[in-house]
């Protein structure tokens, strides 16, 4: 059966039975808005899209798999603000031959990653498209914290990451050589490992400015040096490299300190704290903030390649 088949309401009865519901669910699917609790009387809001050939591939990932990449992303960034993930909601354009397996597996894997988030979906939109389209935004509440923002780094601070680095863009990159394994790496672009719970504690923990790592390291910290008005240097030893992703790119010929340092889509947790903060062990240290005259993200104080590289919609 197609999604034409099913029609549009045959398909939201299809999806919504399939999806659990969470603890600040007050209303969920079914009428003309969802209702969620908000204790915190402020709701953090981020939104994402995903495109079918852009940002994922049918024949490289299940439908289950796109549903855990496309909440993660959106996910990701709520925690990355300090905030705890509450609710999302998402919008499928898609082609009226499109199997309605694979719309269910797509629901299965958004109620899935939500769920370990804490969050729900609760609500979305469907439309016709020639192209697969997914659009999620994610909801998140603060709990009486200070939003953490990519702002307030100051010289001196440490800089940090809980999660996984490079291990995505390494499987994107064995992906397109026609490979299959090492399946960790594989696995890692089909679906992200993202420790939400670590971006409230680094809140907690006085974390002075934090961002989820989805375009890559360099990038993705170029935009706090730019936010806050400082330098970052990281240090290259301070980066454990995984058997697997040393072998992969031996056997590529890839430096795989490019997938590390420039790769995205790990959804990792990167957050700077004061100077003598005991951190948890999931935090790793991997460099330090400084002055500079001009924001800029270096590794053992040069830059790295040709610079910060990173995932750019329009490159």
């Amino acid at each position: 059966m197609t999604v034409a088949n099913a029609g549009e309401f045959g398909l939201i009865a299809r999806i919504t039975r399939r999806l659990p519901s969470g603890p600040a669910t007050l209303l969920g699917p079914g009428d003309d808005a969802a209702v969620i609790a908000a204790p915190d009387r402020r709701v953090v809001a981020s939104t994402d899209v995903l495109v079918d050939g852009r940002h994922f591939r049918r024949d490289w990932s299940s439908a289950e798999d796109v549903g855990h990449r496309a909440a993660a992303a959106n996910l990701a960034d709520i925690a990355a603000m300090g905030a705890v993930p509450t609710a999302l909601l998402v919008a499928l354009c898609a082609p009226p031959d499109l199997p309605t397996v694979w719309a269910e597996e797509l629901a299965d894997g958004l109620g899935a990653e939500a769920a370990s988030a804490g969050a729900a979906v609760v609500g979305g939109d469907l439309s016709a498209s020639p192209t697969l389209t997914i659009a999620v935004t994610a909801l998140g509440d603060l709990e009486g914290r200070a939003p953490v923002t990519r702002a307030g780094a100051r010289p001196g601070d440490v800089v940090a990451v809980a999660g996984r680095l490079g291990h995505a863009a390494a499987g994107y990159t064995v992906l397109c050589r026609g490979f299959r394994t090492p399946k960790v790496l594989v696995d890692a672009h089909r679906r992200p490992e993202v420790r939400y719970a670590a971006g409230p504690e680094a809140a907690g923990l006085g974390a002075t400015a934090m961002i989820d790592v989805s375009d890559g390291l360099l990038a993705d910290l170029g935009h706090v040096a730019t936010a806050s008005g400082v330098g970052i240097d990281l240090r290259k030893d301070a980066f454990p490299l995984p058997a697997q992703m040393r072998d992969a790119a031996a056997a590529l010929g890839v430096d795989p300190y490019t997938w590390l340092l420039a790769g995205g889509d790990d959804h990792a947790l990167a957050a700077t704290f004061p100077a003598g903060t005991e951190l948890p062990e999931h935090w790793l240290a991997v460099g330090q903030v400084r002055e500079s005259p001009a924001p800029e993200v270096t590794v053992d104080g040069r830059q790295f390649g040709d610079g910060a590289g990173g995932w750019d919609h329009f490159r």
